[in-house]
């Protein structure tokens, strides 16, 4: 199985399509001062957290407020055909929001609102301009919360057009399992809606699950409605510091294999836990460090971690330290949240080109272990964190986007570690999406026919390719 061999991801292929001045004069029409054309801020919306940063920004922003503002918009895109772009917080790392061809930014995080919350069936609707954060404050007076957690705190409609995952996943599932239904505005300006608040159905084509991934290319997110959860009884959580990467991950597959019901387990490199002590002033022993926690009852909770640090024990890891209360468990999930932010200022002007390949938990000592030598030899400055309860791992090689032979051997590397993961039964991507930076591994990975089924779905509902073209796969 071949990998690609250049370095197209960071040098996408940019078509700008014209946008007529009569459009633009109707988007004006339409939303005055909700829709601006100012350089400043279509840079805003240009840009993401990638390594792309030489793209045009979008011809105009337009600031939604409401479903009938999107479903206009999308109106006036099609009768001129002109492509349209979703906008959450710009988080994303593959280049979702990058306007390739050209067209407009929606940009919904005025679209705020917490709509319904139905606690007695565990669902709560929102807007798709609903942050985790701002969501989980919301309902924390029901004894609920939405688990999932990808780290910046982004947009609930951001998180299911990327099918976004995180540091719960392992316990908890991805947005593919926690999305039930969908308000959307398809390519044409019509509003549909999939799902229902049911936990389960049989009726016809699963058109949220469709949607739930599909990165902004068929349509628009309005409603989201999500599953919540019972806040656990007893939480526990523990650092524990290994003298090895191979030692923490052997710890990790053997949890997993013998069923304990952890709800997150994250692996730090040593690498990467210096660079977090020198940014949040932390003093973690400089080794491979797990970070794990343990939901509950009382005495599920005691018997799961010490499960786990018998384990561990096993193949060498110290220094256990435990926390209960919410104080103690966020200093200590401080160094995995800040993990980003501090690689990014180790190396002043750099970029971070994240990998995200998840395998089957049998094989990921393999994957791992020889992609952390292959990238120990190459030089590059990364750091490495991994959601590893479920097979899912991140490098982030930091480049000098100005430097063409650091970008070289970043994307070596990707390529390298990406075929590496499909060897072994895996993934190109666990969480992050296809966007621009993996279009070529997802034809690797699934076959140009299934690839091909793809370009038909797209098609059918997108005839004049308007919604976020250029992404997942060329037209």
């Amino acid at each position: 199985m071949n990998a690609p061999t250049t370095t197209a991801h960071l040098a996408p292929e940019v078509a700008q399509r014209a946008v007529p001045e009569a459009f633009l004069v109707a988007l004006k029409a339409r939303f005055g001062d909700n829709c601006s054309t100012a350089l400043v801020i279509r840079e805003q919306h240009g840009r993401d957290e990638s390594a792309f940063t030489h793209v045009p920004p979008p011809a105009a922003v337009v600031f939604a407020e409401c479903t009938q503002d999107v479903a206009d918009a999308v109106k006036l895109c099609a009768q001129y055909q002109v492509p349209v772009i979703p906008f959450g917080v710009g988080s994303s790392l593959e280049g979702h929001l990058l306007a390739v061809q050209g067209g407009i930014s929606i940009d919904l995080t005025r679209m705020n609102k917490v709509l319904s919350i139905n606690a007695e069936d565990l669902t709560v609707t929102v807007q798709p301009g609903v942050t985790r954060k701002q969501l989980n404050e919301e309902i924390k007076s029901t004894g609920l919360f939405f688990p999932i957690d990808p780290g910046a705190d982004a947009t609930i409609g951001g998180m299911s057009a990327t099918r976004a995952s995180g540091t719960n996943a392992v316990r908890y599932g991805t947005m593919r399992e926690n999305v039930l239904a969908l308000e959307v505005v398809t390519a044409q300006g019509e509003v549909i809606r999939t799902g229902t608040r049911a936990k389960k159905s049989s009726a016809g084509y699963d058109l949220t699950r469709l949607m739930v991934g599909s990165e902004g290319t068929l349509g628009v997110m309005t409603e989201i409605t999500v599953r919540l959860y019972p806040l656990p009884e007893a939480i526990s959580a523990a650092i524990c510091s290994f003298p090895s990467i191979e030692a923490a991950v052997r710890t990790v597959i053997q949890t997993i294999q013998l069923g304990v019901p952890i709800a997150r387990v994250e692996l730090i490199d040593h690498n990467t836990v210096r660079m977090v002590n020198a940014y949040a002033k932390l003093g973690l022993r400089e080794e491979a460090l797990l970070l794990m926690e343990f939901h509950g009852s009382p005495a599920g909770v005691k018997e799961q971690a010490e499960t786990v640090q018998e384990i561990a024990s096993e193949f060498g890891g110290n220094a256990f330290e435990w926390a209960t209360t919410p104080e103690e468990r966020t200093r200590l999930w401080t160094a995995r949240h800040n993990a980003y932010f501090a690689a990014v200022q180790s190396k002043p002007g750099c970029r971070a080109i994240s990998t995200d390949t998840c395998v089957p938990i049998s094989r990921l000592a393999d994957c791992l272990l020889d992609s952390v030598t292959e990238t120990d030899a190459s030089g590059i400055p990364y750091f490495l964190v991994g959601h590893v309860g479920d097979g899912n791992f991140h490098f982030g090689y930091l480049i000098d986007p100005n430097n063409p032979q650091e970008c070289e051997t970043a994307e070596a590397l990707n390529q390298q570690l990406v075929s590496r993961a499909l060897r072994l039964g895996g993934t190109c991507t666990g969480e992050h999406g296809i966007g621009l930076h993996k279009m070529d591994f997802l034809r690797t990975e699934t076959g140009e026919g299934a690839v091909d089924m793809m370009r038909t779905i797209k098609r059918a509902l997108d005839p004049h390719n308007i919604m976020n073209p250029g992404k997942i796969f060329s037209m």
